[in-house]
């Protein structure tokens, strides 16, 4: 299977977040993974944020940058292009939709046209939410999560 990794997925992968290891695991199974360039700048300034806050130490935050760097090099990484951003625009499923969430989602959606089978790999509600009903698979699937 092929995902689309958000930004919420892939922060908990990296910050060891008690989700962390089902983000993994999509992860690691996926034949394929695309993420925006959104996702990055996401995580950079989640780690940058914890080191201007003291959460995080600077070394520590060096190291998952860089972890996310090198792994971040398997990935399709999807530019936010302007047909993405006229889609961000439009309504979507499930509004009301933070700004950074549509984009997200326009890029899922963006990828799917490109990537058969193409799954959304998100533990954020609204994406989920707009996922699901844009026809998207979820992972991780939550037996409990009325979502899926």
């Amino acid at each position: 299977m092929n995902l689309y990794a958000e930004s919420s997925a892939v922060l908990a992968w990296l910050l060891g977040e008690a989700t962390g290891p089902a983000a993994r695991q999509c992860m690691e199974e996926a034949d394929a993974i695309v993420c925006s360039e959104l996702t990055l700048v996401e995580c950079d300034r989640t780690l940058h944020r914890a080191v201007a806050l003291r959460a995080l130490a600077e070394k520590k935050a060096a190291g998952l940058r860089a972890r996310l760097t090198a792994t971040a090099r398997y990935w399709n990484i999807l530019a936010i292009i302007p047909a993405i951003v006229d889609r961000a625009r439009q309504p979507l499923p499930g509004e009301p939709i933070r700004t950074l969430d549509a984009l997200h989602i326009a890029s899922a959606l963006h990828a799917r046209a490109a990537v058969a089978d193409l799954a959304l790999l998100s533990f954020d509600g609204r994406v989920r939410r707009a996922g699901v009903a844009l026809g998207f698979a979820l992972l991780p699937r939550h037996g409990d999560d009325a979502t899926d």
